[in-house]
Order: structure tokens, then C-alpha cells, then sequence
């Protein structure tokens, strides 16, 4: 009925995509693990979207290459067995039901008609809206229809553009029980999402892009683990002794630096041997919009948090 459960890991490897002499992708690297689920962020027009229609062969990169278990999409044995996609929630028919249009696909593929009352069931879509027609359903009813279809092969693979989109808290909550369950059995989740809060009770691990380069890649807990915010008239000269010493140091967006991997004795002692004047001193812990929003108010650099 669908491809085996492998560990199928995503890896996208200096992939660059020039729309009209611009490069809407720039010369973007990361992988996605297997039996974890991963977020893909970035602002609006940040390339996203661009990246995930090359991984599916809906675009073609200028170059670097977008494999799934070290084959291009296209090359796969079965592959629309072993990727599931929601990239477009309107691409149904209006005129027909959620369940006919799933059990027309379930047919072409092979499956039993009552597959598609399988993933209806899973993604929440009531008997009643399932009979109803796709013209008539709300923005957070076809986002639960595209995600049943791309379930419907039960795939070890899932890419998925912005599925939160629309979707109330139930549908929410839902969504993650789908996704997590899925990351569970060892597949492999690639989620985008600007819905940042949810994202970091989604998400195991981020990929953080800004103008189509890459800015971070790691666990959501490396990149929200404790930290501390420095204000100095010297950010530059503090942050070089503060990587120095083996800290991770950003700036936060609005003049100040933001220091992890270093605790506040650390900061101070390194201030006060390198002569540079601290006006601000202070401790927390970010939150997965913090992180972004310092991420993506700065030109882009390429750092890697490693994955624990």
C-alpha cells in the first residue's frame, strides 16, 4: 500500500534559485532527520516555498541539488508513495466532496476506497463536511482536506507549506497529534510555519532562513536554551571575546546582544578584561520569536547550533 517506513532523510545542499536575476534561493544548505520534525521558518518572500517546490520537483534549482534519500524526488521508486505534500490547500475540484475527491485519489493510487475515511478520520474532517462540497469549505477545512490526501499513501515523508494555516486551536492541536505521531514511527516531517508560538511546541528542530540564505539550523532547544541579553557601546569588540571564550553571541535587533553557552559571571569577567563598558546586564530564557526576530532584523550570517 506505501513506500517502507526508511529513514529517509531531506538534504538540501547549496541550492540557489534565481527568479528575473534575483536569487530568491542563495546557496542554501540543510537536512531534515528522520523521526523528527522539523520547522522551516523565515520571513515572508524568504524563499520557503521556492525551497520546497525544488524539493518536489515543481521547480528546478540553478544549482546544489534537493535530495530525499540521496534521490532527487523524480528519481524515487515510488514517489508519490514516499513524499506526502501540502503545498497548495485550493487545488481541489469545487464542485466535488472532500471524500469523493480523496476516494478518486485513493483509486488512482491503487488503495481501498476506505482509506480516504482513514485520514478524514485522522486529520478531523467531520462525516458531514467530508460530504460536503470543497467550494463551500472554509480556508481551515481545505487545509485538513490536503493533509488527509497527502497522508492518504501513508508516506514516510512529509513536506508541508504553512498546514497551520487557517486552522483554529482544535485544528491546531490536532495537526501536532498528526505530526508527532508521525515523527514517532521514524518519518520525516518538514513543516513551514510563521505561527512561531505553535511552531515551538511543533517542532523538534528549526531551519531559519532570511533572503534565501540560511541563518540557523538546530534543536529548538539549543537555540531557546538559557541565555542573556548584553547592552555595551562596544557590541563588536564584546561579542569577538565572547566567541572567543566559546559563547554563541547574536545580535537581538535592537543594539544589544544576545549570549548563550556563557553565564552572567563569564560575561562580566570577559567584559572587564577586554575594557569594554557593560550598561546592561540580564538573564532569561528566548522563546522561539525571539530567536527569529533576532535572526531575521539582521543581515544574514550563516550559523550552524549544532543538533544535539
Amino acid at each position: 500500500m506505501s513506500a517502507p517506513a526508511l529513514p529517509y532523510r531531506i538534504v538540501v545542499d547549496g541550492v540557489t534559485k534565481r527568479y528575473e536575476r534575483r536569487n530568491v534561493v542563495d546557496q542554501l544548505s540543510f537536512a531534515v532527520e528522520p523521526g523528527r520534525v522539523t520547522g522551516f521558518l523565515g520571513p515572508n518572500g524568504s524563499g520557503k516555498s521556492t525551497t520546497m517546490k525544488v524539493l518536489v520537483d515543481l521547480a528546478r534549482a540553478d544549482q546544489g541539488t534537493a535530495t530525499i534519500g540521496g534521490c532527487r524526488y523524480r528519481d524515487l521508486p515510488d514517489p508519490a508513495g514516499t513524499v506526502g505534500v501540502v503545498l497548495e490547500p485550493n487545488a481541489f475540484h469545487p464542485g466535488r466532496s472532500g471524500r469523493n475527491h480523496l476516494r478518486i485519489l485513493a483509486s488512482a493510487a491503487g488503495l481501498p476506497s476506505n482509506r480516504a475515511d482513514q485520514v478524514l478520520a485522522a486529520v478531523g474532517l467531520d462525516p458531514d463536511a467530508a460530504q460536503r462540497r470543497v467550494g463551500t469549505y472554509s480556508l481551515g477545512m481545505k487545509q485538513r482536506l490536503s493533509l488527509a490526501a497527502a497522508l492518504l499513501a501513508d508516506p514516510p515523508v512529509l513536506v508541508l507549506d504553512e498546514p497551520a494555516n487557517g486552522l483554529d486551536p482544535h485544528g491546531i492541536r490536532e495537526l501536532r497529534d498528526v505530526l508527532r505521531a508521525r515523527a514517532a514511527l521514524g518519518h520525516t516531517v518538514l513543516v513551514s510555519s510563521h505561527l512561531l508560538a505553535e511552531a515551538e511546541h511543533l517542532v523538534d528542530d528549526v531551519v531559519v532562513i532570511h533572503r534565501g540564505q540560511l541563518v540557523a539550523a538546530g534543536a529548538v532547544s539549543d537555540l531557546t536554551r538559557a541565555s542573556a541579553l548584553v547592552r555595551t557601546p562596544s557590541p563588536q569588540r564584546l561579542a569577538e571575546h565572547l566567541r572567543a571564550a566559546g559563547a554563541d553571541v547574536q545580535p537581538d535587533g535592537g543594539g544589544g546582544l544576545v549570549v548563550t553557552g556563557a553565564g552572567l559571571d563569564l560575561i562580566g569577567d570577559t567584559a572587564l578584561a577586554a575594557g569594554v563598558a557593560v550598561h546592561e546586564l540580564t538573564g532569561g530564557t528566548r522563546t522561539l520569536e525571539d530567536v527569529f526576530m533576532s535572526l531575521t532584523t539582521a543581515d544574514p550570517t550563516h550559523e550552524e547550533v549544532p543538533a544535539r
